[in-house]
């Protein structure tokens, strides 16, 4: 007689639901906990917090959302692969505009996928994700794609959107504070893109920054 064979299981993919708003949460857990082979460690409303908990819960996946009022999900995910952490990083948002995008898969998180993924497209993602396989959903893919096919912009309109809507606070008189919590993003990158943006201006501050700005018509036109 042939020994009986047992039908493979899947190891155990364990999670950690990093988004701000409470009934997102709740639906993740109640629908990864029904799923096949999940396990929720735990949950977080923002990017601090998550990272904190990555660190000591230590799941194979973090669903991370973007934008998030107290810790934005980009400085998370820059912050989880500077500890070095063994967690993979799938960014779950509605948001799929170029300043979103490509910051979060430049920190280093291995997929993308949007809020209105069907629930097996995200089972499968979480899968892939858990193994270190990229994932994208096609919109945010067709955008990668495009960008990467897009020649660059001349040096005196290379400036992202991203940087832009720092150099309008900035043009407003907005202190860096402000323009981290406006924008949900920390100080330490509000003055990374205020680098940037000195860099390609060709100025040295902020009042030089708006100068050219609106020189250039940046900023809505020379005044």
């Amino acid at each position: 007689m042939r020994p009986e064979t047992r039908p493979e299981t899947r190891p155990e993919i364990t999670l950690l639901i990093v988004d701000d708003h409470p009934v997102v949460r709740d639906g993740l857990r109640g629908m990864f906990e029904a799923g096949p082979g999940f396990r929720v460690l735990g949950e977080a409303p923002n990017g601090v917090e998550g990272v904190e908990l990555a660190e000591r819960l230590d799941p194979d996946v973090v669903l991370m959302d973007l934008r998030m009022p107290g810790g934005g999900g980009v400085d998370a995910i820059a912050e989880l692969v500077r500890r070095g952490a063994r967690s993979r990083v799938l960014v779950l948002t509605t948001y799929d505009t170029d300043t979103d995008t490509l910051p979060a898969i430049e920190a280093g998180a291995t997929g993308y996928l949007l809020k209105d993924a069907p629930r097996e497209e995200l089972f499968a993602a979480v899968r892939a994700a858990a193994e270190g396989r990229t994932v994208l959903s096609p919109a945010v893919a067709g955008r990668l794609v495009t960008r990467v096919r897009t020649p660059a912009a001349p040096a005196d309109t290379s400036l992202s959107a991203r940087e832009r809507e720092v150099l309008a606070l900035v043009a407003q008189g907005t202190p860096n504070r402000e323009i981290a919590a406006e924008l949900f993003i920390s100080e330490a990158t509000v003055k990374t893109h205020l680098t940037h943006i000195y860099a390609k201006l060709g100025v040295k501050d902020r009042a030089e920054a708006v100068a050219v700005g609106y020189q250039r018509a940046i900023l809505g036109g020379a005044r």
